[in-house]
């Protein structure tokens, strides 16, 4: 690489992770009476982002592909604290907040692609606590790229409706059985989007994920089911392609995702073996008009913010209550500082429980 180049990056990568990283912290802790005190604590990354991102150079081919990510990761980043900032002025500034962080994901997919050639950026794609596993780092470079590894996505651009995005781990191999974790978006989301909620512990700890897309504009919850097919054709697709776990196939999902998954997870036939929503609604008819030997014994492991703004904490506590009456072995987390957002840090500890529960 010309020393042009590796200046640039070296000046580039830090403030541009350090950026993701607070959008990041933001997405997790947003909470609307709290919306000043999060913007003030992450203080101001973008400036750094800004200033190293207008130096880059034209490196020439062959890296100007490699220059073209960096860029668009960055100006995506820019974006974002951009329109958070102006959020607090808008007519609505809590929508406006979630629109300007719709930025996030689509600046880690611009720069997901580099993690094959840059460890700083393969280490980002992993929770903190292994980012210095050198083995996990080597297993996850292989020398020749493959087609059966990494990202793919299936009718799934920006505003298509039923579509999937798809992530394999890079050291996939297919005479082992891996678990399968199928991850639901929240009412106002997509799958391309909601696929970076779960990518980095995935990579890390051995799964095959898959993000889809309602067919309509949110999951199927009232009227006539669509997506309840729609996931069983996806998950035929995965498994003709890849070796999954029949044992550990989980179904999950955020707000209307996770509620999803109840609606979804409890049919009679569902292919699913656990079930794991988060920050979802529940309604006591689901687990009273649920099949019996479906419900039976089912793993389902719960999670629900205590500052939920949008359904409260309470309907948690009735969803452990009735689904353990009813047979299910439930888990159940309440995060004390958790509002309607996904809390990533409980993906590991789920794909232990899906590891653990048979």
């Amino acid at each position: 690489m010309e020393d042009a180049a590796l200046d640039d990056i070296s000046a580039l990568l830090p403030p541009l992770l350090q950026a993701l990283e607070a959008l990041g912290f933001i997405a997790r802790h947003l909470n609307p009476p709290d919306l000043g005190e999060v913007l003030a604590a992450v203080g101001a990354p973008d400036a750094e982002l800004r200033a190293a991102r207008g130096r880059l150079g034209d490196w020439g081919e062959p890296l100007a592909g490699v220059r073209a990510r960096l860029d668009a990761a960055g100006e995506t980043a820019l974006k974002a604290f951009e329109a958070l900032r102006a959020a607090p002025d808008q007519d609505e500034p809590l929508r406006a907040v979630f629109r300007a962080l719709r930025h996030l994901p689509r600046a880690q997919e611009a720069l997901y692609p580099l993690s094959a050639g840059l460890p700083p950026v393969s280490r980002f794609f992993l929770p903190p606590e292994l980012r210095g596993e050198a083995g996990l780092l080597a297993r996850l470079a292989p020398e020749e790229p493959r087609e059966d590894t990494g990202l793919l996505h299936v009718r799934n651009d920006p505003g298509d409706r039923g579509g999937f995005s798809l992530y394999v781990p890079e050291d996939y191999q297919p005479d082992r059985a891996w678990p399968l974790v199928m991850a639901l978006h929240g009412g106002a989301g997509d799958g391309r989007g909601f696929l970076w909620s779960w990518l980095r512990d995935a990579r890390a700890l051995g799964a095959i994920l898959v993000a889809p897309t309602a067919i309509g504009q949110t999951w199927a919850l009232t009227g006539e089911d669509v997506d309840t097919p729609n996931l069983e054709r996806i998950l035929d697709f995965v498994r003709t392609h890849w070796t999954l776990d029949p044992a550990r196939r989980l179904l999950t999902g955020m707000s209307d995702g996770g509620t999803f998954s109840y609606v979804s997870g409890l049919e009679p036939a569902s292919p699913f073996t656990h079930l794991a929503p988060c920050s979802a609604a529940f309604h006591p008819m689901l687990a009273q008009m649920a099949d019996p030997a479906r419900i039976q014994g089912l793993p389902i492991h719960l999670t629900h913010g205590a500052l939920d703004w949008m359904f409260p904490v309470e309907m948690a506590r009735e969803a452990r209550q009735a689904l353990t009456a009813a047979g299910a072995r439930v888990t159940y987390r309440e995060l004390d500082d958790l509002s309607h957002t996904y809390p990533r840090e409980i993906n590991p500890q789920v794909l232990a429980w899906l590891a653990a529960t048979p």
